[in-house]
């Protein structure tokens, strides 16, 4: 997930089915709610015991493939690597695959022996910069869980090649680059990412810190955009006034950084509470910064609706105009915000009710106020799902499962939990 440069010093940039209960390969422990999910309510094509027991024969492949990928973090715009590995991957499964796309992306189309719909999933591949680390290193790390989500992606694709014979319809699958410079998915679509094949709607998950194998959901909600802006000011004083400048524009933020674990719990509480204290929101990051004959304040800002954003240009302005001798610029529009529709995250909740149950799915009634995602530009393009896959370890601390911070460190058994997840839903979509 991406966020924005002035919001580096508080949480940096961002932050299983019936078969749970089959012990994964290797780690062999089922999320406490795995006993409710029931073996009857699997879908009329596709039989869950079988797509389960399908998942099984790779998990130990998968985790090595996490590992790897692990080990050659490459940050936005240099994953040429880990393009190579998953394009063989694909490949090896019988996908048709294109490199290359929008930078280091890669498609892989899987066609069903079937006739049905067609349904994009995506998979974003780039780590983390050094610069946007939570009390991490000098060098660029995979710690927001973009090498958990390239391998979901992967196995998924290789579960359902091997039922081919069963699968109805034809999947998409999108590994993209740049995530973290929100800049890979634009680069994608420019690039025909789907010009082989279009889907009807698409689906993603991001790691998140939840317990391991939980799914939260959000039909209806997703994360902030983002908007940018520069106060100039001139005169003998526009030093002075500018940090001035700042603080007031500071004041117009609503939601305070989490500094400590206890805040970090917070934000996750406060995400599954309806009408919460994160259901508005103005995350703002303004910075004084002197300039040849001038000073200037950088602007950044979250807000949650997405509307508020002209409301809190206007608000920058006139703050502005009162310190005297400023002129505002916002050169672009806001990047736009991440949001789900209602319709497919209600369908993807009934899925993941009847396949992991209810205890193991939660819904989202807030937006993260630290978080951006340019899966928001697919969904602004078709209907689709992004949903956060919990990474949490049992007793582990959140920092261990919260994106972008050194301690990041997610529980590998929720790349088997994802890979069975979005195996079986992908699966029931693209059925016409």
């Amino acid at each position: 997930m991406s966020n924005a440069n002035s919001e580096r010093h508080v949480v940096s940039r961002r932050a299983v089915l019936g078969g749970a209960a089959v012990a994964l390969a290797g780690v062999g422990l089922a999320p406490p709610w795995a006993a409710h999910a029931g073996n009857g309510s699997t879908s009329r094509s596709f039989d869950q015991a079988l797509l389960d027991a399908t998942a099984s024969r790779l998990d130990r492949s998968l985790v090595e493939l996490r590992r790897d990928i692990h080990r050659h973090p490459e940050i936005a715009g240099q994953e040429r690597r880990t393009a190579g590995v998953v394009a063989r991957r694909l490949r090896a499964a019988g996908l048709d695959v294109r490199t290359g796309v929008g930078g280091y992306g890669v498609v892989g189309i899987l066609r069903g022996a079937h006739p049905g719909r067609t349904v994009g999933y995506r998979a974003d591949m780039d780590a983390v910069p050094p610069d946007e680390q939570m009390a991490g290193g000098p060098e660029p790390a995979h710690l927001c869980g973009h090498d958990l989500h390239t391998t979901v992606g992967v196995g998924v694709a290789e579960v359902l090649a091997l039922l081919r014979h069963r699968l109805a319809g034809t999947v998409v699958f999108v590994f993209q680059p740049a995530e973290e410079a929100l800049s890979g998915a634009a680069a994608m679509l420019d690039d025909g990412v789907f010009d082989r094949a279009r889907p009807t709607e698409i689906h993603a998950l991001h790691c998140g810190p939840f317990p391991v194998g939980q799914f939260l959901v959000m039909p209806g909600y997703g994360l902030p955009g983002l908007d940018r802006g520069v106060v100039t000011l001139t005169g003998s004083d526009a030093t002075v006034r500018a940090r001035q400048l700042a603080a007031e524009i500071n004041t117009l933020g609503t939601v305070a950084p989490p500094r400590t674990p206890a805040d970090l719990e917070q934000i996750v509480a406060d995400l599954q509470t309806p009408d919460g204290p994160l259901a508005e929101f103005v995350f703002m990051g303004a910075q004084p910064v002197e300039t040849d004959g001038a000073a200037e304040v950088r602007v950044s800002f979250r807000c949650w609706p997405e509307h508020r954003y002209a409301e809190i240009r206007e608000r920058i302005q006139r703050l502005a105009t009162a310190s005297g001798g400023a002129s505002v610029a916002f050169p672009n529009d806001p990047f736009p915000a991440m949001i789900c529709p209602e319709r497919e995250g209600l369908a993807l909740e009934r899925h993941l009710h009847r396949t992991v149950g209810r205890d193991g799915v939660r819904r989202m009634h807030a937006a993260v106020p630290f978080n951006g995602e340019d899966f928001a530009l697919f969904l602004d393009r078709m209907p689709g799902t992004f949903t956060f896959l919990g990474v949490r370890a049992p007793g582990a601390a959140i920092e261990t499962s919260y994106p972008h911070f050194g301690a990041f460190n997610p529980d590998e058994r929720a790349i088997g939990y994802g890979v069975r997840a979005m195996a079986g839903w992908l699966a029931t979509r693209t059925r016409s």
